[in-house]
């Protein structure tokens, strides 16, 4: 146990605390949560138009016509639609804070940058023809979704340290005194602003000289599709979660780290299966942000849920008992950090064991039952994570009770793992509570006894 300490405090801590600290992945991580607010807002019109109740389309058609899910899917595209428009301003204002200059003029010119970065060419399909042309002169609403998320986090990233330095280095125009500071900050912006868009023109320009034909052709085949088919297979994400659960072990946030790398790879696989359920297809991914939030991280990351539950029924020691008691409500929302930093887990050899393995478990779990259809798949809906266990994989599947089942099925699994160390942990706790000395050679039989 004392090796498993040393490699985490040499070998794994020195990594996780500079990826933690790295103002990039955190402004990745800050900017994406910006898209959630209206994400959650959209899958609850998606929820409303897609309710497995009999009768309930003949219903909603008697009152609001025969085309009422067309018009219920109208703030769904609204909201899923701009997940890049959002997160490329956000990114760049969460990254531009951290630098110390102006976040707003910085989130605007980024924003600016991303559309100037996307051809405004739409597939439309006339009348009678069997084949789409491209029209020009409109934006394209699958590059302003999860399909744009990529160079939106490229732009604002690239954008903002050309913004930044220039400010930093007072190549700038100032403005008298008197000016009001929002003007002075918006004339302040001109020159970095201009050569931001000059920068990404020209970029553009370049591009379209190529076979790629756009930046978001040329960004997708060298970085979407090999971080796509990382993300999006058994081995991938089980290195994922275990990079995740690692980070946990050393008291940082796991799922924020690791989720500002990986966001772009399962929110669009979410939205891909929000389309593919909208219009009644076969979804086709298994490994999105709801695979996480809703399957595996039951009670927060490491599925703790399980422990807190144990603790409640099995503990002997008051720590252990009143640690269950102040942990069960927000376990029941998803919200761990009594139990992570209570407990605690952090750097505790005995319970990081199945706090790592659980959540390894139960994604093959999952996987292999998803996969082989015995439970349904996510379906796009962006359920909070904070919902409470059972109901979160019952909207998660679009109403399918195999998710709900599923949820019961690894919380189950996730207390076989656990149940066996946490005795254990107990034991220990208990012992100290009592002034019970550990047996040794030469000690009573009956001192013993206590200890059992």
């Amino acid at each position: 146990m004392s090796k498993f300490n040393s490699m985490l405090e040499s070998k794994v801590m020195p990594i996780a605390g500079k990826m933690a600290g790295q103002r990039h992945l955190q402004a990745l991580r800050d900017g994406i949560v910006l898209t959630m607010p209206l994400i959650i807002i959209g899958s609850v019109f998606l929820i409303l138009s897609n309710l497995p109740i009999p009768g309930y389309n003949d219903f909603m058609a008697g009152i609001f016509g025969k085309e009422w899910a067309t018009k219920m899917a109208y703030p769904v595209g609204a909201t899923f639609d701009i997940m890049a428009l959002l997160a490329c301003f956000g990114i760049a204002y969460r990254l531009a804070e951290k630098y110390g200059v102006d976040a707003l003029s910085a989130g605007a010119i980024s924003l600016a940058a991303f559309l100037l970065a996307t051809p405004y060419k739409v597939s439309f399909l006339p009348s009678g023809a069997k084949e789409a042309i491209l029209v020009d002169g409109g934006i394209p609403t699958t590059l302003m979704g999860s399909k744009g998320l990529f160079v939106a986090m490229i732009v604002a990233i690239l954008s903002t340290e050309i913004y930044r330095w220039f400010i930093q280095k007072d190549i700038i125009i100032k403005m008298p005194d008197g000016v009001p500071p929002a003007v002075g900050k918006s004339f302040a912006a001109l020159i970095p602003g201009f050569t931001v868009i000059a920068f990404i023109w020209i970029l553009r320009l370049l591009v379209e000289q190529t076979h790629f034909g756009s930046l978001h052709n040329i960004v997708g085949e060298l970085l979407g599709k090999p971080l796509g088919v990382l993300g999006g297979s058994l081995g991938g994400t089980l290195v994922a979660e275990l990079v995740i659960m690692l980070m946990w072990s050393c008291g940082l946030h796991g799922a924020n780290i690791v989720g500002g790398i990986m966001a772009p790879i399962w929110y669009g696989a979410m939205d891909e299966n929000r389309i593919a359920f909208a219009n009644h297809e076969a979804l086709p991914n298994i490994f999105t942000q709801q695979f996480f939030d809703i399957w595996i991280n039951i009670g927060g990351s490491g599925a703790t849920l399980a422990l807190v539950v144990a603790m409640i029924l099995k503990a002997r020691s008051q720590q252990m008992k009143q640690l269950g008691k102040l942990g069960i409500g927000p376990a029941l929302f998803n919200i761990n950090e009594p139990i992570i930093f209570g407990l605690p887990m952090v750097m505790n050899p005995m319970m990081l064991i199945p706090f790592i393995i659980t959540p390894l478990v139960t994604v093959v779990a999952t996987y292999i039952a998803m996969s082989t259809g015995l439970v349904a798949k996510p379906a796009g809906i962006a359920v909070p994570w904070t919902m409470p266990p059972i109901i979160s994989g019952y909207l998660a599947t679009g109403g399918k009770l195999s998710g709900a089942v599923m949820q019961a099925i690894n919380i189950g699994i996730s207390v076989c793992i656990y149940y066996p160390f946490f005795r254990m942990w107990d034991k220990q706790k208990f012992t100290e509570e009592n002034g019970i000395q550990p047996a040794a050679e030469g000690v009573p039989s009956d001192t013993k006894k206590d200890i059992v």
